[in-house]
């Protein structure tokens, strides 16, 4: 059971980076903040394969957490 979860976090740890990775830059400046907001406020930007990217970011980083509270409490 600890190899499990040991493995676990490993594979989460990695998805995470991969993620990050392969997330596209936001525009800078002052205009590009005002316009990624209203995209993502009205839900257009979510749709997108950026934003799959992003939720399974999300998903990688509970995982991670997850894992990392298990091992440490369960496994001492």
């Amino acid at each position: 059971m600890n190899l499990f979860v040991v493995i676990l976090l490993i594979i989460s740890a990695i998805g995470i980076i991969v993620t990050v990775l392969l997330q596209s830059g936001k525009s800078a400046g002052l205009s590009g903040s005002i316009a990624g907001a209203g995209e993502q406020f009205f839900g257009k930007a979510a749709k997108t394969k950026e934003g799959a990217i992003s939720k399974l970011g999300i998903v990688f980083a509970v995982l991670y957490l997850a894992s990392a509270l298990a091992l440490s409490v369960f496994f001492k």
